[in-house]
């Protein structure tokens, strides 16, 4: 009998062995799976931020325009379309032309640059190699680069089409991402989708309004300083601040450049007017369109860019800020306030208590 019952606690013990080995591999393979769709899962999330960009936009008009709250979506976007053409419309061609001018004269920007710091004509180093690389090699860097081009503006249009999915049924998508888990955290699990959702779309709207004065801020300042193609470089610094901290950087860097390329003067004028605009934006613009919107530590935002760079590359640069947006909001919500059991506001809340979510 005893032996009968060593042999079944053995049998036992050998397939709940089992039973974790076959977890512990379930888990290692679901995240080497992860691993490697990131790029669509980021492509996801991008559509994701697409489609509170459009809820955004039907709440203004709800609220501002009275817009029938059934319409109002449809309504948004057709107007930010509308938008869209009519600036290509007004501003499609001089823009085009000028941002062929900026690439024209970025080369001899960054010679003159490079002459001032005593290393010589850069573009001609870079010519001569260009010369001697074989012209098959030349094809494919020429190929990689209009396929790189090509496969931008295929995931542009894919995460385009995907937030217009989602925001035309968002709670469809939610509640299937919900079921995903035991029914006992699906309250929880819902409530850290609702404030995760609240802080990415004040922080996206904040985030738009600061980039559209931005844009319009350095069109202005250049143009008065007398830069070539103003309206390019401002462009191009409004877009690049949708990446916080180094955004402002990499935007200024083809003005500075070329206002190098100007006189020394005007570079001097071109780095102060960038400098006050971004003071303008930090301390100004931004905390007014963002009173209530989620504020992180800035050396954990900036850590947070870095790690996502490292790791994705130029979708985890681009959407860096927003994923620790997102990760901020859970941390607080589920470990801080929920196992921890500590009061704490958590960004996107509203009308919730946080005593009464707290673990007991």
């Amino acid at each position: 009998m005893d032996d009968q019952n060593r042999s079944v606690r053995g049998f036992m013990g050998d397939a709940e062995f089992v039973r974790k080995t076959l977890i512990v591999l379930g888990i290692g393979v679901l995240a080497l799976l992860l691993w490697k769709l990131s790029d669509v899962l980021l492509l996801a999330f991008g559509s994701v931020l697409v489609a509170l960009l459009l809820h955004a936009a039907s709440d203004a008009l709800v609220h501002y325009l009275k817009v029938p709250e059934r319409w109002s979506l449809t309504v948004a976007a057709l107007v930010i379309f509308a938008v869209f053409l009519a600036i290509i419309a007004l501003f499609g061609t001089q823009v085009r032309s000028q941002f062929s001018n900026v690439v024209e004269q970025l080369p001899l920007a960054i010679d003159n640059f490079a002459k001032q710091l005593g290393l010589g004509a850069v573009s001609d180093d870079l010519s001569e190699i260009m010369s001697n690389a074989p012209v098959g090699g030349m094809a494919a860097r020429l190929a990689g680069i209009g396929g790189a081009i090509l496969n931008g503006l295929a995931d542009f249009a894919l995460v385009v089409l995907a937030g217009l999915y989602i925001a035309a049924a968002p709670r469809l998508y939610k509640q299937g991402f919900v079921k995903l888990f035991p029914m006992r955290h699906h309250a929880r699990v819902e409530s850290s989708l609702e404030a995760s959702g609240q802080a990415l779309k004040l922080w996206l709207t904040a985030q738009l309004i600061a980039m559209s004065c931005v844009a319009i801020l350095s069109t202005i300042a250049f143009w008065l300083i007398g830069l070539p193609s103003a309206i390019a470089l401002g462009l191009i610094a409004g877009l690049a601040d949708f990446i916080p901290f180094l955004g402002p950087i990499l935007g200024a860097l083809p003005a500075v450049l070329i206002a190098f390329g100007v006189s020394g003067e005007t570079a001097l004028w071109t780095v102060l007017a960038v400098i006050a605009i971004q003071q303008v934006e930090g301390n100004i613009i931004f905390p007014l369109v963002a009173r209530s919107v989620i504020s992180i530590p800035p050396a954990l935002a900036l850590f947070a860019i870095l790690i996502g760079s490292a790791l994705f590359g130029a979708f985890g640069l681009i959407f860096g800020f927003p994923l620790a947006v997102v990760a901020y909001v859970l941390v607080k919500k589920l470990y801080v306030r929920e196992t921890l059991g500590e009061h704490t506001e958590v960004p996107g809340e509203s009308g919730s208590d946080p005593k009464k979510e707290a673990s007991p």
